[in-house]
């Protein structure tokens, strides 16, 4: 039982982290994904990985920061029943909360809470969530990041900031700041 369970949270953690020793040719073109935090536990009756404490998470030119990440996967096939067809599990979502922060070339997002969709390949930010590119900045109640476009969408709205100064809050409006050249 104990080296099962091992040999389970040590294909999980190979799985997230890209350390797997396949032949080149099996590798995914995307870069390896390489998680720190302070603790991690792994639930295999659901499929989760939690880390805690200070979760900093680095993919190519992608880094998220946050206090809590929960990591949700997809079951391994079996073939027979038993043995597993691969030893790693694809990546469903991810969510983080806490003072979440998403840095990808030229983009930074911030929220109280990120919930990434892997077969989407989007974000969705919430909770104070505001978005800069440059130095022109935008908030409201909802960004989503399309990541292979490098486009956002901002649903309502919460705040802006212009010259420097916070407005309040209209409802249901999105507000963005421009800093002209």
């Amino acid at each position: 039982m104990k080296k099962t369970f091992f040999l389970y949270v040590f294909s999980i953690i190979t799985a997230i982290t890209g350390v797997i020793l396949l032949p080149p040719n099996s590798y995914s073109d995307e870069p390896p994904i390489n998680i720190e935090a302070d603790r991690m536990s792994s639930t295999e009756e659901t499929n989760t990985i939690l880390f805690t404490g200070d979760v900093y998470v680095e993919q190519g030119d992608l880094e998220i920061k946050s206090d809590k990440m929960t990591v949700y996967y997809g079951d391994q096939k079996k073939t027979d029943g038993k043995k597993p067809v691969k030893a790693t599990q694809q990546i469903e979502k991810l969510i983080c909360t806490g003072n979440v922060k998403l840095t990808r070339t030229g983009w930074l997002g911030t929220s109280d809470k990120m919930v990434y969709f892997a077969d989407k390949r989007l974000v969705e930010l919430s909770g104070n969530a505001q978005a800069w590119q440059d130095q022109n900045k935008v908030a409201g109640e909802k960004i989503i990041y399309y990541m292979d476009e490098g486009r956002s969408e901002v649903i309502g709205g919460t705040s802006v900031t212009v010259g420097g100064e916070q407005k309040p809050k209209e409802k249901s409006r999105v507000k963005m700041t421009i800093m002209q050249k």
